[in-house]
C-alpha cells in the first residue's frame, strides 16, 4: 500500500460527508484525499516522505468555490486597484487614497474599483467630489460604486475627455452643473455601461505584469479560503484575447484557485454569431481540472440584461428580448452548452423561462446544468418552473451591499425573501453559493456567509429574519459541495472524501462557534489546493511558497494588500495597515484581527514593545 504524501491530524475537521460528518485525521495521496477517519487507522500508514501536519485544534472545512466571480477580468487589473473592500471608515478610505495618489505615476490612474458600500463606513456616506479633487489635484481617481455611480476627479474627466459637448450615453447620465459642465459623477439609469466604458479608457498593466496581478488576486482569495470559482465573463473581457493571461498561468501550473469559465457575449444584435462560432471552435469542458471551459453567459443577449441597481425602478426588457433568447438558448442546447443567465427581477426570468419552456419542448434541456444567476425577486411560481426544467439559481450576496437600497425603494417585507435562499432549498431547487466580486460586491466569501446566516447587510441592517436564515452548516454547503453541480463536478470536490481532490482550508478562528457578526472576520491560516499549499499563515507560513512582489512598484498591493480586515489598525492609528496585517500573518503567533483589535482599544499604548510582549508578540514590525 502507497504511504500518503501527507497526513492533518488534531483538529476540528467538517467534511461534508454526512456518513464521516467529523474525523480525526486525513491522508491525501497525489492530490487527492486517500483516507478520511480514525487516527489510529490512518496515523500507522504514514511513511518515511510523509509529511505530518498538527493542525492544533484549529477547524478544517472543504476549500470555498465562488459560483460566480469574475476572477480573470479581476485579474488582469488587480494589482493597478486600490481595495477599500471592508474599510469600515470613510476616513480610513480617504486615508488610503490620499497615500496611493502620492506614489502613483502619471499618466496611471487611482482605481477603487467596487467592493464597497457606502453602508460599511461608519459616516454612512460615499466621499464628495470635493473631497476627492482635495487630495488628488492632478492624479486621476476612478472611484466605482456598485453599478449605480462612479466618481471622478477634475484631472479623470480631463483624461476621458468629458465636456459639456459630450452626450449622455443610452441609459446613463454625466451629471452637470448649472453651466452644462460635467461634475465628475457618472450615473446609470440603469445600465452600467457608461461606468464600463469610462473605466476602460485607463492604462493597462503590460502582459507580465498582468501574470503577477492575477498571482496576488489568487493568492488573496486563497488567504480567504477560496479554492475554486466559476468565472462569470464580463464587460470588455473579450474572448480568446482577454484569456491569454489565464491560459499561460493554467499551462505554467501556477493557478491556486480552479477555474471553470463561462463565454460572455460582448457583441449587441451578434450574440448568436458569437456562440455558433464559439460551439464550433470549443468543447463543452475542455481543459483540466484546473482550468476548463464551463458553457456560456452571464450573458446570453443585451436585450435581455435588467441591471441591478435598486436605486433605480425596474428596467423592462424590450419587446425582441424573447426572440433574441430564443436565437442563441437554441443553439446552447443543440451543441450540449450549459448556460447561465443574468437576470435581477422576477419579471426578466418569467420571460426567459416562457423561451426555455418552448426550446426545451422541440430540443430537451435533461442533462444540461443551466442556471439563473442572482434571482433577487424570483417568485415562487418561477422556482417550480425553473426545477421542472432542470435548472438551478445561482445566489450571491448583493443585497449586503444593496440591501439599504432595496428597502427603500420595496420597503422591509419585499426585502424579507430577496432572494429566497431557504425557500429554494426547501423546494429542492439547485442552490448554490458567491459574490458576483469583483465590482459589485466584495470577493470575500465570508461576508457572503455572513449574510446567508444573519441575514444582514454589511451596514446591519436586518433583511431577512432570523427564522429564515441558514444554518451555518447549510450555508457552507452552498459554498462547496452544492456549487459542484454548477460546474457539473459533482463527486469531484466540495467535500472531504476518499477520491475528492484535496482542497482545504485551515481556519484562524472557529466558523461554528464565532458570533455572527464574526462569521465576516474569518479568514485561513492554511489553504490547500490539489494538497499543495498555496497560502499559508502563522505556524504555517513557512509551508507557502513565496509570491513576487506585486508589479508595478506603486503598485496599491504592496502597500495595502486586498480585502482590509474592519480590525486592522488605520494608518493614522499604526503607522501602516500592511505592516501590521504582515507582522501578525508571518511573524507572531497572535492572528491580525487579535492584534489590531488590542491596538484600537489600548491606543498609545500601541507603542509600548513590553505591551505586546506580554501578549506573546515578538515582531513589532509597524
Amino acid at each position: 500500500m502507497t504511504a500518503p504524501d501527507l497526513i492533518l491530524y488534531n483538529g476540528k475537521i467538517t467534511t461534508l460527508d454526512r456518513g464521516n460528518p467529523a474525523p480525526e485525521a486525513i491522508a491525501i495521496t497525489e492530490g487527492r484525499f486517500s483516507a478520511v477517519g480514525a487516527e489510529r487507522d490512518i496515523m500507522p500508514s504514514a511513511g518515511p516522505s510523509t509529511r505530518m501536519l498538527d493542525l492544533g485544534g484549529r477547524r478544517l472545512i472543504p476549500g470555498l468555490i465562488d459560483n460566480h466571480l469574475h476572477i480573470i477580468r479581476a485579474g488582469l487589473n488587480f494589482n493597478m486597484e486600490l481595495r477599500w473592500d471592508g474599510v469600515r471608515s470613510l476616513a480610513d478610505a480617504m486615508s488610503m487614497l490620499k497615500r496611493q495618489v502620492a506614489i502613483t505615476p502619471p499618466p496611471q490612474w487611482v482605481r477603487v474599483v467596487g467592493g464597497f458600500t457606502e453602508h460599511q463606513f461608519v459616516e454612512k456616506r460615499l466621499p464628495t467630489l470635493d473631497e476627492i479633487n482635495a487630495v488628488a489635484p492632478d492624479t486621476p481617481v476612478f472611484i466605482l460604486h456598485l453599478y449605480d455611480r462612479a466618481l471622478l476627479n477634475a484631472a479623470a474627466l480631463r483624461v476621458v475627455g468629458y465636456t459639456r459637448d459630450t452626450q449622455d450615453p443610452p441609459g446613463g447620465e454625466i451629471q452637470r452643473d448649472s453651466s452644462g459642465t460635467p461634475t465628475g459623477l457618472l450615473l446609470a439609469k440603469p445600465n452600467a455601461g457608461i461606468l464600463y466604458a469610462t473605466l476602460a479608457k485607463g492604462p493597462k498593466l503590460p502582459f507580465d505584469y498582468q501574470l503577477n496581478s492575477t498571482r496576488h488576486l489568487m493568492r488573496d482569495l486563497n488567504r480567504l479560503g477560496v479554492t475554486g470559482a466559476i468565472d462569470a465573463g464580463g464587460g470588455f473581457q473579450n474572448y480568446p484575447d482577454d484569456y491569454e493571461v489565464i491560459e499561460k498561468l493554467a499551462a505554467d501550473d501556477q493557478l491556486t484557485v480552479r477555474i471553470a469559465y463561462n463565454l460572455f457575449t460582448q457583441k449587441p444584435k451578434e450574440e448568436k454569431e458569437d456562440f455558433l462560432r464559439w460551439t464550433s471552435s470549443a468543447t463543452y469542458q475542455q481543459g483540466t481540472d484546473y482550468f476548463r471551459l464551463n458553457g456560456a453567459g452571464e450573458m446570453l443577449v443585451f436585450s435581455a440584461a435588467d441591471f441591478e441597481d435598486f436605486r433605480v425602478a425596474r428596467p423592462d426588457m424590450p419587446a425582441e428580448m424573447e426572440d433574441d433568447l430564443e436565437g442563441v438558448v437554441r443553439i446552447l442546447a443543440q451543441n450540449r452548452w450549459p448556460w447561465r443567465m443574468h437576470a435581477t427581477y422576477d419579471e426578466t426570468i418569467v420571460r426567459a423561462l416562457d423561451v426555455f419552456e418552448k426550446v426545451n419542448a422541440e430540443i430537451p434541456f435533461s442533462g444540461l446544468h443551466w442556471f439563473f444567476d442572482h434571482a433577487e425577486t424570483v417568485s415562487e411560481r418561477s422556482l417550480e418552473r425553473i426545477a421542472a426544467l432542470g435548472g438551478g439559481v445561482a445566489i450571491q450576496h448583493r443585497m449586503a451591499f444593496q440591501g439599504e437600497y432595496f428597502v427603500e425603494r420595496y420597503g422591509n417585507k419585499a426585502a424579507e425573501a430577496t432572494p429566497p435562499v431557504a425557500r429554494m432549498l426547501e423546494m429542492g431547487v439547485k442552490t448554490s453559493g458567491g459574490t458576483d466580486a469583483t465590482r459589485v460586491a466584495s470577493y470575500n466569501p465570508w461576508v457572503s456567509l455572513y449574510w446567508l446566516v444573519t441575514g444582514k447587510t454589511l451596514g446591519g441592517l436586518q433583511l431577512t429574519p432570523t427564522h429564515k436564515t441558514l444554518d451555518r452548516e447549510t450555508a457552507l454547503r452552498l459554498w462547496t459541495e452544492n456549487t459542484t453541480w454548477f460546474s457539473n463536478e459533482e463527486g469531484k470536490k466540495g467535500r472531504i472524501a476518499p477520491g475528492q481532490l484535496a482542497d482545504l482550508v485551515v481556519l484562524d478562528r472557529d466558523y461554528f462557534d464565532v458570533p455572527g457578526d464574526e462569521i465576516q472576520d474569518l479568514s485561513s491560516v492554511m489553504t490547500m489546493v490539489g494538497g499543495r499549499v498555496v497560502h499559508g499563515s502563522d505556524v504555517f507560513s513557512s509551508l507557502a511558497p513565496p509570491l513576487p512582489p506585486a508589479m508595478p512598484d506603486w503598485s496599491p498591493v504592496r502597500t495595502f494588500g486586498g480585502y482590509q480586515s474592519r480590525f486592522q489598525a488605520t494608518d493614522a492609528d499604526a503607522g501602516s495597515v500592511a505592516s501590521l496585517t504582515r507582522c501578525c500573518d508571518s511573524a507572531c503567533g497572535i492572528h491580525a484581527h487579535d492584534h489590531a483589535r488590542a491596538w484600537n482599544s489600548q491606543g498609545p499604548v500601541g507603542n509600548d514593545k513590553s505591551f505586546w510582549g506580554a501578549l506573546g508578540c515578538s515582531c513589532w514590525a509597524f
